[in-house]
């Protein structure tokens, strides 16, 4: 299965829908044409969004300040940029976390 993501701007976009105050913090499939991911944070004063860059900079191996809010700041749906990868390492890195949510 293969997430919806473009090259932009030296680096991968995509659309994420966060589900706050999980139990865990995790990736939990696709939704619609979203990445679907849970978090521990509420979505407080930016927790949430904070929380989020730091675990996606860490699930793809970059930088956390390699990993940027592009859209959807307050809402759930969001569109998250990260500098450096192509589509082809995003899908390879993103593969094995859509395999063990199917």
């Amino acid at each position: 299965m293969n997430l919806p993501a473009t090259f932009r701007d030296g680096g991968v976009q995509f659309g994420i829908l966060v589900q706050p105050r999980a139990s865990r913090n995790e990736i939990a499939g696709v939704q619609g044409e979203r990445l679907k991911i849970r978090l521990t944070s509420p979505p407080v004063e930016g927790a949430a969004n904070k929380s989020c860059l730091k675990f996606l900079a860490k699930t793809f191996g970059v930088s956390p300040g390699r990993v940027s809010l592009t859209a959807g700041e307050t809402g759930r749906n969001k569109t998250i940029h990260i500098e450096g990868l192509t589509l082809s390492e995003f899908q390879t890195l993103l593969e094995p976390f859509l395999k063990s949510t199917s």
